[in-house]
């Protein structure tokens, strides 16, 4: 989780054990994912939220609705919630995301 001191926070992405690990309490959501290859996400929505997917290392194949779009580290992607949403690790994965409350 995070540390708090006069209105600033700091996390770190080790404090979770895998997974997926929320990192500030509050709004934008955000999200530390961890993936191993071949792990993956059953389809699922976040209604109400836009959503900022940052890949920070590895391989991750990122279903969208109808769409699939192949991420390599580094690249992010934006979208709404309202989708379907699955992701699949095609190499040891870690992400950021960030859900903010649609407009």
């Amino acid at each position: 989780m995070s540390e708090q001191s006069t209105g600033t926070e700091l996390a770190s992405l080790s404090d979770g054990e895998g997974g997926r690990t929320r990192l500030f309490e509050g709004e934008p959501k955000t999200v530390h994912l961890s993936l191993d290859a071949g792990e993956s996400i059953p389809r699922h929505q976040h209604p109400d939220r836009d959503i900022a997917f940052h890949l920070l290392s590895g391989a991750v194949d990122l279903t969208l609705g109808d769409e699939t779009l192949s991420l390599t580290a580094g690249e992010v992607v934006r979208f709404d919630g309202e989708q379907d949403i699955s992701p699949a690790a095609t190499a040891d994965s870690e992400a950021l995301l960030v859900l903010a409350p649609s407009a």
